[in-house]
This record gives structure tokens, sequence and C-alpha cells, in this order.
């Protein structure tokens, strides 16, 4: 199985990513080198919208299992994404990309409201969409924003970039026999609960038929070789 030819994609990127090689934080220079591999995707001719993770700087699931309110505490991690939406805002824009930042939570002193028409306006203008603050509501993960934002803006595919080069049938940090899926079906991920995005925003993929394309963000240039349909990747589809 192979990918349709692609106009639109979304793009999710794991908050830890933008720490580079630090524990905590953002890494200018690494954030940088992820906006160069943003810049030459868009200049294939691509639409290109963006949701990062804010796991980085605050994860609530992590503050809700160490006693804090669950909302209170995703409610934190929704800041946290648009900090990170707002350091590549500013790297793209150094490299001349010109990037529109969108809040499901609105903050009108630094970005824009999550408005549909407006978004798909600046794509039509050549813009990169970064979506921040997830679906803007707490109990839902910044994977569910992403593939709520891809069915919204009707994405070709959603790419998910992360520090693994595909889906496994089990964590290959535990278990170095661990074997890597060139593809793999929705319900398959769901059944095996096999940890490729939350069962919620695969679903929504699923029932939307936006293919998810998993790969390693952290390799240069890797992003350009899955998108010419090279490189180690899993794509998740219907069979």
């Amino acid at each position: 199985m192979s990918l349709p030819p692609l106009k639109r994609v979304l793009l999710k990127l794991s908050g830890e990513v933008l720490m580079g090689g630090q524990q905590f934080g953002i890494d200018p220079e690494f954030v940088a080198e992820l906006a160069k591999e943003v810049k030459a995707a868009k200049e294939t001719g691509l639409e290109i919208c963006l949701v990062i993770g804010g796991g980085n700087i605050f994860r609530g699931m992590a503050g809700a299992a160490k006693g804090m309110d669950r909302a209170q505490a995703d409610y934190m991690g929704m800041l946290a994404t648009v900090m990170n939406a707002l350091a590549m805002q500013n790297a793209l824009e150094q490299l001349g990309v010109q990037t529109r930042v969108q809040s499901a939570i609105e903050m009108d002193k630094v970005c824009e409201p999550v408005i549909r028409r407006r978004a798909e306006r600046h794509l039509e203008k050549g813009r990169v969409v970064i979506f921040a603050a997830g679906v803007g509501a707490p109990y839902f993960t910044t994977d569910s924003g992403a593939a709520l934002r891809a069915a919204e803006m009707k994405c070709d595919a959603l790419l998910k970039g992360t520090s693994v080069d595909g889906v496994y049938d089990s964590d290959p940090k535990q278990n170095p026999q661990a074997t890597r899926f060139d593809t793999v079906t929705y319900d398959r991920v769901l059944a095996d609960n096999l940890k490729v995005m939350d069962a919620s925003a695969v679903a929504l993929c699923r029932d939307n038929k936006i293919p998810i394309v998993v790969f390693s963000i952290r390799e240069k240039g890797n992003l350009a070789r899955v998108l010419a349909g090279q490189g180690v990747q899993t794509i998740v589809q219907d069979s």
C-alpha cells in the first residue's frame, strides 16, 4: 500500500522533539533544523498544517498523575503547545516562510483564534498554519487535536513525526526483537493497542479515511524522503 497523491498534509510533531538534546524546554537550534525540514516540504508545492505537542514543557497526564486536577493540568498543557507553536513560527519566518498560528484557546495578543475558513485562505496563500491548544478542551490529547484539524482542513494525510521510525508490535525501546510494520490497518492499531496515537485520534482518522504516516523526524531530511514515498515509515490505513 502507498499514499495517494498529496496536496495538503498535517504534520504532527511531539513536543519532546523540540528539546533536541536537552532534558526539558525548547532547543532553538534544533527547532531551526525542524523548520528547514518543513520549508523543504513546502517547497515541493504542499500545503502544510502543523500541530505540536507540549510534552517538552508540561504534560497534563503527568500532572494529573501527581495529584493535580486533570482539567487544570490539561489546560496548562494546552498553553505549552502555544509556546511551542510560537517558537516554530519564529523559526519558520526567519527562513522566509510565511506562517500563522491559530489557537483553540483565544489569546488575540499573540495569535489568531481557530477559524477554518481563515485557515483555508492562509493555506491558499502559501502560508503554513500552526494549530495550537489542541481541541481547546481538557481530556483530549494533541493527537486528537491533530486528527480533528486534519479532518477539518480536509488533509490528504496526517504525518506523525516522532523519535521512533514507525509502528512496532511492541515497544522497541524495551523489546529489541520488536517488529516494525510497513503498513497496518486502523482496526489492528486499535485492537492491539499499538500506541501510534490515542484511540480517539486513530478512530477519527479511520472514519474520515485519513492515512497516518509514522516516521522519525530526528533524521535529517527524513520528512522529504517520506513525502517522496521513500525512507523508513509506517502507513496506517484501511487494507
